[in-house]
């Protein structure tokens, strides 16, 4: 079930996501040398104020969520326990009825992950640059147009 994002969320959500990045990037979080606490505060002061939010829930419990700013998909994670289940395509699909002509996103060039989810579904990469500093990575930028437009 995906519903509207809650502060009792907070918790879980921001360690899933934590370890869902470093899944998708091995490495990156400790040569950053980010921690699980600049996970929350990132989170909870950028992430919840710029964004709508929303989770997927699986038997009482938040196992993804989706942060969207009108047509800009800015996270999109799912809890690394419940990889390829059809959560990450569920939010995906959510975020299309709720911006349905064009959603576009930014991911790191090395996330090969988050690139053939993206890839399958029919994003487009557009744009490829760095991310702006302090990850200072390569990125792509993805678009996603629907054909009926």
């Amino acid at each position: 079930m995906i519903r509207p994002y809650r502060e009792e969320d907070f918790e879980t959500v921001t360690q899933f996501w934590f370890a869902a990045m470093d899944v998708a990037m091995p490495g990156l979080i400790t040569r950053m040398g980010h921690t699980l606490e600049d996970a929350r505060g990132y989170f909870k002061n950028v992430v919840t104020v710029e964004n709508d939010l929303f989770v997927y829930e699986l038997d009482g419990k938040p196992v993804g969520y989706l942060a969207l700013a009108d047509e800009f998909i800015d996270r999109l994670y799912v809890d690394p326990a419940y990889h390829r289940r059809g959560i990450g395509q569920a939010l995906l699909d959510h975020a299309r009825t709720l911006s349905p002509d064009h959603l576009w996103l930014y991911t790191h060039a090395a996330n090969k992950m988050a690139r053939a989810f993206y890839d399958k579904n029919k994003f487009v990469a557009e744009k490829f640059g760095v991310s702006p500093a302090p990850e200072s990575e390569p990125d792509v930028e993805y678009h996603w147009r629907s054909t009926s437009s």
